[in-house]
């Protein structure tokens, strides 16, 4: 899954990301165009996980 894929696909999946992971906020979860990998590195910070286990999240939810 390349970047814009994984882009479209967080559109459908934030809410259930903030579900699970109870101190994700709205400002966590949004992001401007070519900011990906900033959006990426706040739900780090906030889940302990590595950015490759995060996508690979958003991939399955």
């Amino acid at each position: 899954m390349n970047e814009l894929q994984m882009e479209g696909k967080w559109k459908q999946v934030k809410g259930k990301f903030k579900q699970k992971y109870g101190d994700v906020t709205d400002d966590d979860v949004t992001y401007s165009e070519g900011k990906f990998d900033e959006m990426l590195g706040r739900l780090q910070e906030k889940t302990g996980k590595s950015k490759e286990e995060l996508k690979k999240e958003i991939e399955t939810l």
